[in-house]
């Protein structure tokens, strides 16, 4: 879905790593929740409370995923899921665009 309607957008930003990870959120109005936002190159360990499934919108990465032995490469067009209350890690090669979607 390239876009959405009816939405509220929380105008501060949410930044981490000084600045290299940001994103705003997006809530819907059926109290789904969205985070669309932006990764520089570098490598950053995240943790989700939720479920979590990652949009590859463009750029390039690796994740290593929770209990999982191997990175995987993750491009433009590409998704991966996050199980909820676990810990991932990514290796971001080039700018990277994502939408992230929370799943309670």
């Amino acid at each position: 879905m390239p876009e959405f309607k009816n939405i509220t957008v929380i105008k501060a930003v949410n930044s981490y790593f000084d600045g290299r990870v940001t994103s705003r959120t997006v809530l819907f109005p059926d109290g789904a929740k969205k985070s669309l936002g932006v990764m520089l190159p570098g490598e950053y360990e995240f943790g989700t409370e939720d479920k979590e499934i990652m949009e590859i919108m463009s750029g390039e990465l690796e994740v290593l995923l929770p209990e999982a032995s191997e990175w995987k490469s993750i491009k433009g067009g590409e998704s991966f899921k996050v199980p909820a209350s676990s810990k991932f890690q990514v290796k971001v090669q080039t700018i990277t665009d994502y939408c992230c979607s929370y799943i309670k």
